[in-house]
């Protein structure tokens, strides 16, 4: 392909709650919607404002575009969804409180961060509300995810993914480096632990990952400044969201700009545009891309295309098989659709056919059976944009 020698040395505001779909109350927490019209209700939990609000607003959208496509039905079910604001965690449980003592929906669905996730959890299997998440999770125990469901990928996935490929191309140490809180400490085991237990060495002077303080650094300079004094031959990373603007154009201006640069979800979604140029040959690792080529996401991209300015991303890519995640389960339920009921259908769906192509919930984990893939941002015409390379690997269990 015309970019690979473009690519770095060494290798080839307010977001608008969405309207309610249908009018009426739904059955509540212990309650049941019929099918003689009353709605079911679903809560959506997403970044609104803060750090992580690109991330929640395509979140949302991508829910709501399959409601769209779909009459606003769930399973045959007119649905109404209440969409609550995490912040950048420290509303997430409050915010699920709510929905489930206030709102009294049947199921919970979206969150952004790993550590709202574990924030939320708890209150789900107390209150045996079935929650079918949209973004990164923290790896849990099988005896805990009674209740829990995602439709995205736990967060160690992506570094599994892709340590096999770096360690074959880069000749040399990488340096680690990522987010001092719940989901970059997962981010980066996951690539750490699997580099590692593949013969792959950190550059790194105490062999640890280097953590910067999380939600405060919006400075890198000094963090980029360490890397430069090691022997590192490539940088591995997470961040996301208004940490992955700064990281990325940072990089590019820094003494490391030379190295390739390779992350998770470090340039998806509208953090690109916001990156221009200093994102050009940046390597990432994602369970999506839109220029997949399968009849399901072209479907996705065309409707989402005419909806939006925006490229889809794998965070509305995700939160589209959450509403279909429970649009297949909800029309399987036979009788009144409770939460149980809800909690049960979806542990029986099977092979889901998805924009980033087939997969299925592990019974173990409760987490996607999916493919990752290798992306790089590369010129289409006069735009950056994310572009498929290969397949990585097949991970779940």
């Amino acid at each position: 392909m015309s970019w690979l020698p473009r690519a770095r040395r060494g290798l080839a505001a307010g977001l608008a709650v969405p309207l309610v779909l249908a009018a009426g109350c739904a059955g509540g927490a212990s309650g049941a919607s019929d099918a003689d019209g009353e709605p079911v209700k679903i809560g959506f939990i997403a970044g609104l404002t803060g750090i992580y609000q690109t991330v929640g607003e395509d979140m949302v959208d991508g829910f709501q575009l399959y409601l769209d496509l779909h009459g606003g039905q769930l399973g045959g079910h007119p649905a109404e969804l209440v969409v609550a604001d995490e912040g950048a965690g420290e509303l997430a449980q409050p915010a699920a409180q709510r929905l489930i003592r206030e709102d009294r929906v049947q199921a919970l669905a979206g969150i952004v961060g790993g550590g709202s996730y574990a924030a939320v959890a708890p209150l789900v299997g107390e209150h045996k509300i079935p929650l079918v998440g949209s973004n990164g999770r923290p790896n849990l125990e099988p005896d805990q995810v009674e209740w829990l469901w995602h439709t995205s990928f736990i967060s160690d996935e992506p570094g599994q993914a892709i340590a096999q490929h770096v360690l074959d191309n880069v000749d040399g140490p990488v340096y680690a480096i990522g987010p001092d809180y719940q989901g970059g400490h997962d981010e980066l085991r996951g690539f750490v632990d699997t580099f590692s237990e593949l013969g792959g060495e950190l550059a790194n002077p105490d062999g640890e990952t280097k953590w910067t303080p999380f939600p405060d650094t919006t400075d890198f300079v000094p963090f980029l400044n360490e890397i430069a004094q090691t022997d590192a031959e490539a940088v591995y990373t997470f961040y996301a969201g208004a940490a992955a603007i700064d990281f990325v154009t940072q990089y590019a201006q820094s003494e490391v700009s030379d190295l390739p640069l390779y992350g998770a979800f470090l340039t998806e979604g509208a953090v690109l545009g916001a990156q221009g140029e200093a994102a050009e040959g940046v390597w990432n690792v994602l369970n999506y891309s839109p220029d997949l080529d399968n009849a399901a996401n072209r479907e996705f991209v065309a409707e989402w295309s005419a909806r939006h300015d925006r490229t889809p991303t794998t965070f509305a890519m995700a939160s589209w098989d959450a509403a279909l995640v429970l649009d297949r389960a909800i029309a399987a339920i036979d009788g009144d659709v409770t939460p149980a009921a809800i909690n049960e259908a979806i542990g029986g769906l099977g092979q889901i056919d998805s924009p980033r192509g087939p997969w299925q919930f592990s019974a173990q984990t409760h987490a996607p059976i999916q493919r990752w893939y290798l992306r790089v941002v590369a010129r289409d015409g006069s735009e950056l944009t994310n572009v498929l390379v290969e397949d990585l690997a097949t991970i779940g269990e």
